[in-house]
């Protein structure tokens, strides 16, 4: 019982973890993210070049501090 008891567990947990971060893309999507004061736009004629320097920190940030409350040891 102790093995398939715990992979049952793993398999709800990450079934859990899926969903929620399908939430939360649902959720990022309606927000008007991706152009944060920071991030670099340049436009030209037939040329876009778009780096969310501000976007990529800030994304980081919020990662590194959700991980290491689940990752705590």
């Amino acid at each position: 019982m102790g093995a398939m008891h715990e992979l049952g567990k793993l398999l709800i947990v990450g079934g859990l973890v899926v969903a929620a971060a399908g939430a939360i893309l649902l959720l990022i999507g309606r927000l008007p993210a991706g152009m944060l004061p920071g991030d670099i736009l340049v436009q030209r004629k037939n040329f876009t070049f778009f780096f969310p320097v501000v976007t990529s920190i800030v994304v980081s940030l919020a990662l590194t501090l959700i991980l290491n409350l689940f990752f705590r040891r």
